[in-house]
């Protein structure tokens, strides 16, 4: 099973969950996009395609907030095959205005459609770029597994959340769905 990393809008940083799974599981690969702090929808879904099928083995998709965005998007466009399942983290809501810059809106509408391999939602309840409501409402219409984990913001480094072991707990989850 082959697990690719898709961090945001910034890359994840080195206190960052995705970051400390990948140091301790280097076989674990980050999707790399061309710019982090200038994001585009097409390159960004272009970027993670070629990753996915440069893959030998069945793919687990691991996403933070607009890297949600991203697998979204590459749902729509691709159609899902080679994916065997998603963890879906705090997704960035970026049909919501107040919360998007510029770059961040090339990403909507986001798309809302069934995705054809298991996912896992995990959102927190003082996330301040996405509502529970909405996370949610996404889980629904990508017919995912949604998981509130409490009060936890954005579920990046700032969480102080270290390696995460809620989150390896889910993606185990997950990898025993996708087998």
């Amino acid at each position: 099973m082959t697990i690719l990393i898709i961090p945001g809008f910034g890359d994840s940083g080195p206190l960052h969950w995705q970051t400390l799974w990948e140091n301790e599981h280097p076989e674990y690969r980050r999707v790399v996009q061309y710019d982090w702090e200038h994001p585009d929808c097409a390159e960004w879904v272009e970027t993670l395609n070629r990753f996915i099928h440069t893959s030998k083995n069945p793919t687990l998709l691991v996403a933070h907030s607009l890297g949600c965005a991203v697998v979204a998007h590459w749902v729509k466009n691709h159609g899902g095959a080679g994916v065997h399942g998603a963890l879906l983290v705090s997704p960035s809501d970026v049909d919501l205005l107040k919360h998007t810059t510029p770059e961040i809106r090339s990403f909507s509408p986001l798309p809302l459609l069934p995705f054809p391999f298991p996912s896992i939602v995990v959102a927190s309840s003082n996330d301040p770029y996405l509502t529970l409501k909405r996370a949610q409402h996404f889980a629904s219409c990508w017919g995912s597994r949604f998981v509130n984990i409490g009060r936890a913001g954005h579920i990046n480094a700032d969480s102080d959340l270290g390696d995460w072991a809620k989150g390896k707990t889910l993606l185990k989850e997950l990898t025993k769905l996708a087998e």
